[in-house]
């Protein structure tokens, strides 16, 4: 590689080289430089209507490619919007590259106006956050790009200032390393120590899987389910990990920490042996109460200890699990009729607390499930609805549901449905969100529509923000701040070049996504529903 590369350049190249084929940000003075040099390599700009989308939509960029997704931002009050979606990728495991320009190095140390500490700033929320220098910028990113997807992967920070991008390049080498996340190598035939969990799998009696993010990460599902099949034992699964087993397997025994929540802690706890599948504490919404005997298996050790685990098996997760299958012997430890009867009590708790004659939460989720193809990839938000989508939605591979869970953002779901939609284009891509978190992004609409995005974003209206009013009322409080006015959301599309429709019933609903199929713009559907039955839920 010729050294008289740009520092700018040389990011430009290795963005190139790693297949990541567009930035989502918005621009300052400090960012022409690299702007420029990733057009002259053909990768896209998205132009965010701010910084925090732009965050969000690398983030949804990285969960669905593994790459590091790439956001910008420019220096001040870039970076700070900028901070959310980095730490909502931190939290959730994406991997991710967040770049900030900044001003020249000659002003940094005593210039205030616009000056904030990146490194201050973001090292709270990233793997690591870090300067580009241009002597030694070839080491930084290669060092960058292996942090960012190494296990558990997340986001890493790089602070350009202005002259540094306009810079030549001291050390210019393009040499990528390993992008995927890698874990300790595990030998199908022999996962070392094996031979005490096979006893604990063989005396259990009644043990249970629970998949978590990272067995979807590492493409686990065929693995899951074999040992699944092998064992005869249901699967529950982590919000993020949902479509790892399809859920129309008859092992599917559904979502933790989404609606009828108690019911699946019960579940669990009347469990004597849990195996634990990449699964990351972080998504859990309080804290683990169980006393059940625990199996870690992931690519990284228990070092969180948010649950107890006295046996872990850390490697290759797909590997251990086949391992596992493999080795064990013994009759199905729970019988087909004994998992069917627990779906169907948790079907029935589901669905409590619906109004007759009303357009409830639940209705929602069915009517656009049953307008959408099998292969419908969805977003949801953060709120109430998103319990009852978490549970109730049908997701039948991975990758098909994107939700962040660690951090839980509100504003994620309409631009990681862009990402999606933006990714894959002649894919189905439907964002749920409440009225509440859509209106802290509702101005990307316009970016979707420039884009051709044609995208289905659903909104429960209900002109309130419902999980914390129901506190409030359980509280006997009055509903202080969290009441609004959801206003005309059809004119709102409309004005966006986005279509538009109100819905006040299901059959009206499903009919509108199904003229939402085959659009080139977004269509937004306001779906009026009545609120009571998160009250019966949560």
């Amino acid at each position: 590689m010729s050294e008289t590369l740009t520092t700018a350049a040389l990011v430009a190249k290795y963005l190139k080289e790693a297949g990541i084929g567009a930035i989502f940000g918005y621009p300052g003075d400090p960012n022409l430089d690299f702007m420029e040099a990733a057009r002259l390599e053909g990768i896209d700009f998205v132009l965010a209507r701010r910084e925090g989308t732009a965050a969000f939509m690398a983030d949804a960029y990285g969960q669905l490619t593994g790459l590091p997704g790439v956001c910008m931002s420019t220096l001040g009050p870039g970076s700070t919007n900028l901070v959310n979606g980095v730490a909502n990728a931190f939290l959730d495991r994406t991997p991710m590259l967040a770049l900030s320009g900044q001003m020249g190095t000659r002003l940094e140390p005593t210039f205030t106006h616009q000056n904030i500490d990146h490194l201050r700033l973001f090292a709270p929320v990233s793997k690591w956050a870090t300067r580009m220098v241009p002597e030694a910028a070839g080491s930084i990113l290669r060092k960058a790009f292996r942090v960012a997807t190494a296990e558990r992967p997340g986001p890493v920070h790089l602070t350009m200032p202005i002259d540094v991008s306009a810079a030549r390049a001291g050390d210019a080498a393009l040499r990528l390393p390993p992008l995927a996340p890698a874990a300790s190598w595990t030998e199908a035939s022999a996962v070392p120590g094996a031979a005490e969990p096979l006893a604990a799998l063989r005396a259990a009696r009644r043990p249970i899987l629970l998949a978590g993010m990272a067995a979807k990460r590492q493409k686990a599902g065929p693995a899951l389910r074999h040992l699944a099949e092998t064992l005869g034992a249901p699967v529950v699964v982590s919000p993020k990990a949902k479509g790892t087993l399809a859920e129309d397997h008859p092992a599917f025994a559904g979502t933790i920490d989404m609606a009828c929540n108690g019911f699946l802690w019960n579940f669990l706890g009347g469990a004597d042996l849990i195996l634990a599948i990449g699964f990351d504490a972080v998504e859990l919404i309080k804290s683990w109460r169980l006393t059940t005997p625990v199996i870690h298996i992931d690519a990284v050790p228990n070092t969180d200890q948010v649950y107890p685990a006295d046996l872990e098996l850390v490697g290759s997760i797909p590997a251990i699990l086949e391992a596992l299958a493999a080795g064990y012997s013994g009759g199905a430890k729970w019988r087909d009729a004994e998992i069917a009867a627990h779906r169907r009590e948790l079907k029935r708790l589901y669905y409590e607390g619906r109004v007759a004659g009303r357009l409830n939460p639940t209705d929602v989720v069915d009517a656009v499930r049953e307008a959408s193809p099998r292969s419908t990839l969805i977003t949801m938000d953060v709120g109430s609805h998103k319990i009852l989508v978490g549970q109730g939605w049908t997701a039948y591979e991975p990758n098909s549901v994107l939700l962040t869970n660690g951090l839980s953002a509100m504003g994620f779901a309409l631009p990681g449905a862009m990402t999606a939609k933006y990714l894959e284009h002649d894919r189905p891509v439907v964002c749920f969100t409440g009225d509440g978190g859509f209106a802290m992004v509702q101005g990307e609409l316009q970016l979707a529509a420039e884009l051709g995005l044609g995208l289905i974003v659903v909104v429960f209206c209900d002109g309130s923000l419902n999980r914390i009013e129901i506190k409030q009322l359980a509280k006997q409080y009055a509903s202080t701040g969290t009441r609004f006015e959801t206003g005309d959301l059809v004119k709102l599309a409309e004005a966006m070049g986005c279509h538009g429709l109100r819905a006040e019933d299901a059959a009206s609903l499903q009919k509108a996504v199904e003229s939402g199929q085959a659009l080139d713009r977004p269509l937004v559907i306001a779906a009026m529903i009545d609120p009571a039955q998160y009250s019966s839920q949560f």
